[in-house]
């Protein structure tokens, strides 16, 4: 059937619908690949989708929302936008899987100073990358032209992911013992959180951010930053399966001061051995330049701990194998000592 839908008056406003039309047909594409028998067809006025709960006894939903903040700076100075979505996927699911829960589906907002149809269908191709590095439907979603918001070439974009798990298999922080090992998954970089600070720092908008460094092997410091938030929920997944695993945190902002606590009962805290963690070149840059000192970075970045996880010792070694097995390089950063300190970090 086509499409006769058009509107002089609002276009003269700003708002270009036929334009949406056009955005919506580029990333059907992009959509078709992350949707499974259980979700419905894409277009309608909600995206339907039907969970097989014949496995679970006690299903509980997960939920998480979350956007990309001001890393999309970084993207707009480059004009690259088919990355971006990955952070925001991964952003989303990477907190919900902290409770051992398997992503189902996600949804997307994007607004825009203009609706530009093929910049969006990148935006929304990054999207649907992530959603299949997570395993997750891309159910549905939304564009919203706001004219006079926002400069035209500038957009802003947020997503919500749900999953499920067992309730019996939702990690308990009580269980965490004194002794028990805290393994870290390493982050591809500075991920979605901190670009206040970078952009500050490195005067971003102002400097030529295009040219190689050779601090960051060659690589330019904008390609650098806008490397993609890593997505950690198939290695998980297969870790919950295999080990007991006591707790996750998701080392996003706030840095490892931050999280990490967010996963421990009150009088425990993790030790963690500075000199075990590596930290990608990125983070020196940032702290050289800015003149940051290590505490603020801690306090600040993920400085190369994309997620961290305590198992029992006796289970530590069986925990990096399995996550080694599923392409991860894990390692030892720490263990669980008891204190009343929120972390420490010697």
């Amino acid at each position: 059937m086509k499409n006769v839908s058009r509107s002089d008056s609002y276009a003269a406003a700003g708002v270009d619908i036929t334009a949406g039309y056009r955005a919506v047909e580029l990333m059907k594409k992009h959509v078709a690949r992350t949707l499974t028998p259980a979700c419905s067809d894409i277009g309608g006025f909600g995206g339907l989708f039907i969970p097989d709960l014949m496995e679970y006894r006690e299903p509980v939903l997960v939920s998480g929302t979350d956007g990309v903040g001001t890393k999309l700076k970084i993207a707009f100075v480059l004009d690259k936008h088919d990355t971006i979505g990955i952070d925001c996927v991964a952003m989303c699911v990477n907190d919900i899987v902290c409770s051992g829960a398997k992503p189902l589906f996600f949804l997307d907002y994007i607004a825009c100073g203009k609706n530009y149809p093929e910049k969006i269908a990148a935006i929304v191709s990054g999207v649907a990358e992530g959603c299949l590095q997570a395993g997750a439907a891309l159910l549905g979603g939304e564009t919203a032209e706001h004219p006079g918001m926002m400069p035209e070439d500038e957009y802003d974009i947020a997503g919500f992911a749900v999953g499920i798990v067992e309730k019996s298999k939702i990690p308990d922080k009580n269980s965490i013992r004194p002794r028990d090992v805290i393994v870290a998954l390493p982050s591809s970089g500075v991920h979605s959180n901190g670009f206040s600070l970078v952009r500050k720092v490195f005067d971003i908008g102002r400097s030529d951010i295009t040219k190689p460094v050779a601090e960051l092997g060659g690589r330019s410091l904008g390609e650098v930053l806008l490397t993609p938030t890593r997505i950690y929920v198939k290695a998980l997944l297969a870790l919950f399966e295999k080990v007991n695993v006591r707790g996750v945190s998701h080392i996003t902002g706030g840095g490892l001061y931050e999280n990490i606590p967010r996963s421990l009962p009150e009088g425990l805290t993790a030790r963690i051995e500075r000199k075990s963690i590596v930290a990608p070149p990125i983070f020196e840059v940032i702290a050289k330049t800015g003149g940051i000192d290590e505490r603020d970075m801690f306090n600040t970045f993920n400085m190369g701990v994309g997620m961290s996880v305590v198992v029992p010792a006796a289970e530590a070694d069986r925990a990096l194998e399995v996550l080694r097995e599923c392409g991860e390089e894990p390692y030892i950063i720490g263990e669980i000592i008891k204190s009343d300190e929120t972390i420490v970090i010697c």
